[in-house]
C-alpha cells in the first residue's frame, strides 16, 4: 500500500497568527508535523500553504512544499489544488494531516491509510472514546456514530447518540460516556473524490453544523471509521494549547 501525506498550513489564524511559523523546541510547528508524518510510511510527503513565510521556512527542510491560492474557503479546496498540480492518478491514497497537530502519531497517520485501501469508501477517518461527561456536552468536540459496519452515521457537535434515560433528567453527573466517541480531524481520500467533493452542493447540515464531512454523507457517500490505535494529543488553536506542546515536546 502507498500513500501521500498533505499537509495544508495556513498563516492566518484569528486567534493565533502565524500559527505553522511558532517555534517549539527549536523548530517551526510545521518541521514538527513534517517530521511526524514522513515516520508514517507515506510514500511522499507534501506541505501546501498560501504564505511565503512559511513557504520559505519550509524549504530550511524539504523541498516538497508547494504555494497554493490565499483565496480557498476550506482546506479540502487547498488539497484539491495540491492534487491538481501533482497531478495524482484518482486512486492515489491522500492523507490530509493538520498543520497544528506536531502531536500526532505516525501510527495514526499510516492507520487511516490502510483503513481506506481496505475500504470500498472514497473516505475514512479516526475517533476516540470520550471519558469525560464535559467532552461529551462540549460543541468543540465533535462526536461521530456509526453503523455496524464501521461506517459513519452522521458527526455533530451535540451529544449524540442521545442517551435518554440519563439525559432526559438533566444530571450531567449521572451520563456514562462510554458510549461517545470523538472525532479525530485526520481524513484519507482516493485523490479522485476530493474533486467530486468539490463538485457537490453544499448541504444544510453542513452548514447547520459548520462540518465540512456531513457534506459527504449528505450525498449519500460512505466515510470509514476506526478508532485511533495512538493516543490523540489536541492540536494547536491557542496560545494555551501552544504553551501545552511546548511544554510537552521541551521536555
Amino acid at each position: 500500500m502507498e500513500f501521500v501525506v498533505i499537509i495544508p498550513a495556513r498563516y492566518a489564524s484569528s486567534r493565533l497568527p502565524g500559527k505553522p511559523l511558532a517555534d517549539i523546541a527549536g523548530k517551526p510547528m510545521i518541521q514538527h508535523v513534517y517530521e511526524q508524518a514522513c515516520q508514517s510510511g507515506a510514500t511522499a510527503v507534501y506541505i501546501a500553504t498560501d504564505h511565503s513565510a512559511v513557504f520559505d521556512a519550509a524549504k530550511g527542510f524539504t523541498d516538497n512544499v508547494l504555494m497554493t491560492k490565499d483565496d480557498h474557503q476550506s482546506g479540502t479546496e487547498r488539497l484539491a489544488e495540491v492534487v491538481e498540480l501533482l497531478e495524482l492518478d484518482e486512486q492515489t491514497l491522500v492523507v490530509n494531516v493538520q498543520g497544528d497537530e506536531p502531536l500526532l502519531e505516525p501510527e495514526n497517520i499510516a492507520q487511516v491509510a490502510t483503513l481506506l485501501h481496505h475500504s470500498d469508501a472514497p473516505m475514512a477517518t479516526l475517533c476516540v472514546d470520550i471519558d469525560d461527561v464535559e467532552e461529551v456536552l462540549n460543541p468543540n468536540a465533535v462526536k461521530v456514530v456509526s453503523d455496524i459496519h464501521e461506517n459513519a452515521l452522521y458527526f455533530s457537535r451535540a451529544s449524540i447518540p442521545f442517551q435518554r434515560d440519563s439525559m432526559l433528567k438533566l444530571d450531567k453527573n449521572n451520563v456514562p460516556v462510554n458510549h461517545f466517541n470523538r472525532h479525530v480531524g485526520i481524513y484519507a481520500y482516493r485523490a479522485g473524490f476530493i474533486k467530486t467533493y468539490l463538485s457537490l452542493s453544499v448541504s444544510p447540515l453542513e452548514l447547520q453544523e459548520s462540518l465540512e464531512q456531513l457534506r459527504v454523507l449528505y450525498h449519500g457517500y460512505k466515510i470509514k471509521v476506526a478508532k485511533a490505535v495512538k493516543p490523540v494529543h489536541g492540536g494547536v488553536d491557542t496560545p494555551e494549547d501552544l504553551l501545552r506542546v511546548q511544554e510537552i515536546l521541551n521536555g
